[in-house]
């Protein structure tokens, strides 16, 4: 498969395919030789080659790409070992589902049927009818759901299932087509007919991320109720969604800003002198922890400066890497010339006048809208404190880890959830609901301070908000996206949230990279304008 394609082109494939499927899977002779969600690499075009390195905590691999083959959503790379004339096959794909189509079309119907089976034995004296998993794009039902109609007399729930085939992410999605398949009966049944109920059914040991999500659905909307279904032994068990254990969340410190820069100022400034003259006033320098601190581009990091301990010295070692996430490189002398490049390429290319189709300029679009958000909170939503405002937040629950958007207070100290999306995302909502309910319970979660005095939040007493008074209200959940961005379905979702959530799902400007503004806003009955 060799070509006469550029290096150069060769590189821009191989790293715009990366950056578009971030979960792809790397074969070699059939078997997964990398998964892109841990593994890091490097592609870059020297002395009239293509080297590609990739290189995980198990194995490292370097090759010369010497030719590229499309095949639907995968590529087909043919790369040379150094020293070796022999040409060798890689493989990329978006993910490390390797079903065929055959076979998970079978998988879908053989579980369709099954739980059509277990629905009906289940629940005696009610009829199941109209059990499908077909694509319906227009509803946006896919086929990974099963989904169908329990009747009993005038009365009837609709029934939504997801077998264990499926990815995690898939499972956890279920509650969102739930909802939809739900708002879709009720719409379409006649008048002799009432849709009282939603059942969910998710396979067994599956079932913590829905509950907890069911648990925060208006109860006078629907009558909610979760089911497993162990697909082997057909065990169906019903789960009690108010009693989901105790929430265990926990938040890391927060740390000096003013602290951090000071300890990596060695590396920033030498990364700072890579960066193209006249384009440094547009880098964000943004501490990440006491002894990180990474430079961003519109929210794109593209290098990052450490000052790590030693075991030889009590003053430390910087550390200056550039690129980002998997694409990560250590910066020496050798790489210096590249990185000054890199670097260029990217100024070049990440600006707000780009062009569309530039893989540099479509990167991150969320983190793009994030750091114009952080810039320009206190003309968009002046309700908001942008001075006390937290970017990328870690915070922990139940062993899943999750990183809160922006972190924010009002005016009147009330906690504020901004979730992003710059781009249609069905589960927009609950995914949102996820995050209010961890800094709810870390809200909560409130304790004396020392010396006495008022109880103090998990935040207040991990140092955030520092000179604030975190109010014991419930926090406010803050939606965001362009508007030709919000999904059809995140509005439907929305109305089905406990009225103790109050919500704003904020439309903004389309063309928001040059201009940010609000275009419209929609509000839960419970947020006062």
């Amino acid at each position: 498969m060799p070509s006469e394609t550029e290096p150069a082109e060769l590189a821009r494939r191989i790293a715009e395919y990366l950056v578009e499927h971030p979960a792809a899977a790397v074969l070699e002779d059939g078997r997964v030789k990398f998964d892109m969600r841990s593994a890091r690499y490097s592609v870059s075009e020297a002395h009239g080659r293509c080297l590609l390195q990739l290189w995980s905590e198990e194995v490292n691999l370097v090759r010369s790409v010497v030719g590229i083959e499309e095949r639907g959503k995968c590529l087909r790379i043919a790369t040379r070992r150094m020293g070796v004339s022999r040409l060798q096959s890689l493989q990329f794909l978006p993910s490390n589902d390797r079903r065929t189509p055959t076979t998970r079309d079978t998988a879908r119907r053989n579980y369709q049927r099954l739980l059509e089976r277990v629905v009906t034995r289940s629940f005696m004296g009610a009829k199941a009818e109209g059990f499908r998993s077909a694509m319906d794009l227009e509803h946006s039902f896919g086929p990974a759901y099963a989904r169908g109609r329990l009747q009993r007399g005038p009365a009837a729930d609709a029934v939504i299932g997801v077998g264990a085939s499926e990815s995690a992410s898939t499972v956890d999605g279920v509650l969102t087509l739930g909802l939809l398949w739900l708002d879709h009966c009720r719409q379409h049944s006649d008048a002799r007919r009432h849709f009282g109920g939603l059942k969910v059914v998710v396979p067994a040991g599956m079932w913590r991320t829905t509950a907890e999500r069911m648990a925060w659905l208006s109860p006078s909307a629907a009558d909610f109720q979760l089911y497993t279904l162990d697909e082997r032994s057909e065990e169906f068990e019903p789960v009690d969604i108010r009693d989901t254990g105790n929430l265990e969340s926990r938040l890391v410190h927060a740390f000096s800003a003013t602290m951090a820069l000071e300890r990596c100022r060695n590396g920033i400034d030498r990364l700072m002198r890579l960066v193209p003259e006249g384009a440094r006033e547009r880098v964000e320098v943004l501490p990440k922890s006491p002894t990180e601190v990474a430079l961003l581009l519109h929210g794109l990091e593209f290098a990052r400066a450490r000052h790590a301990a030693t075991g030889h010295s009590f003053s430390g070692e910087d550390e200056s890497t550039f690129g980002a996430g998997n694409n990560e490189t250590p910066l020496t002398e050798e790489n210096a010339g590249a990185c000054r490049e890199l670097f260029a390429r990217l100024f070049a290319a990440r600006r707000r006048d780009g062009e569309h189709n530039d893989p540099l300029f479509r990167m991150h679009p969320e983190r793009w809208l994030e750091s114009r958000l952080r810039s320009g909170l206190a003309e968009l939503l002046p309700r908001l404190r942008a001075d006390l405002m937290y970017s990328q937040v870690p915070a922990l629950s139940v062993g899943a880890r999750g990183m809160l958007d922006l972190l924010t207070l009002d005016r009147e100290g009330r906690l504020a959830v901004l979730e992003l999306k710059a781009d249609e995302d069905l589960h927009l909502p609950l995914q949102a609901l996820d995050y209010w309910i961890r800094v709810r319970a870390l809200n909560a979660d409130r304790q004396p301070a020392a010396g006495g005095g008022r109880p103090l939040s998990a935040f207040e007493r991990q140092g955030y908000f520092c000179g604030a008074e975190v109010s014991t209200r419930e926090p406010q959940l803050l939606l965001a996206a362009p508007a030709l961005r919000i999904h059809p379905a995140n509005e439907p979702v929305l109305r089905y949230f406990a009225p103790q959530i109050e919500w704003e799902l904020i439309a903004l400007s389309e063309h928001w990279r040059r201009d940010l503004s609000v275009m419209y806003r929609k509000r839960s009955t419970g947020i006062k304008t």
